[in-house]
């Protein structure tokens, strides 16, 4: 299977996570896209959708789905979104595309957290990919040297970029993440910081991950 058909597969495997009747969570980048066209098939099942990014919003209401905002909605049944890295444990890294911080809001609100991912995303230990920081834009090159003193790693701004909220992003490269719950933390301390990709105190409860051999279905 080629890496969209398992992102393919792994979409399909989650419509049966979602809740009739319901409010659902739904996240952003290409998996989750996947799972946005799959959710089109029953629409008409469920109340409607909070999302975590614009351009999500934009997807469902292209295929005629509710987006709630959150404010508006007093629960949500499912959160359902995809990932830039997993270890064995669940814990995530999140915010490839930038918009880690309404996907973090989004996956603590809700009852249920399922990531979706391809086999490529599983890995021993977190870090390998970029750690993105959501930072208030004024307080960039203070966050830089304390996350340099502080945690280690290589940050940088990313380039051309401005999250949904107004703010700039910094990813840590060169990071080995022994343990994602304390380092979650210990950025989230940093003045400036608004919040890091680490989805790790609350992490997924269950990852369906594409395989070469169909979706697999990891769980703690």
């Amino acid at each position: 299977m080629t890496q969209d058909e398992m992102k393919f597969a792994v979409a399909q495997a989650a419509l049966k996570y979602v809740v009739k009747n319901t409010i659902i969570g739904v996240g952003t980048g290409s998996t989750a896209n996947f799972f946005i066209d799959a959710l089109a098939t029953m629409k008409n099942d469920i109340k409607g959708t909070v999302v975590s990014s614009k351009a999500t919003a934009q997807r469902l209401e292209g295929h005629g789905i509710k987006v709630f905002d959150l404010n508006e909605v007093e629960a949500i049944s499912v959160y359902i979104d995809g990932a830039d890295e997993s270890d064995g444990d669940l814990n995530l890294i999140k915010g490839g595309g930038g918009a880690l911080t309404r996907e973090k809001i989004v996956a603590v609100v809700a009852d249920q957290f399922i990531c979706i991912a391809d086999e490529s995303k599983l890995v021993a230990m977190l870090g390998s990919f970029p750690l993105p920081v959501e930072v208030i834009p004024m307080a960039s090159n203070y966050v830089k040297h304390q996350i340099t003193q502080r945690i280690g790693g290589a940050p940088k701004v990313r380039e051309n970029f401005i999250t949904d909220n107004g703010n700039l992003i910094l990813d840590i490269k060169d990071l080995k993440i022994t343990n994602p719950k304390a380092m979650e933390v210990e950025l989230n301390s940093i003045t400036g910081v608004v919040t890091n990709g680490l989805f790790a105190n609350r992490g997924a409860d269950v990852l369906l991950l594409g395989t070469s051999n169909g979706v697999k279905v990891v769980t703690i």
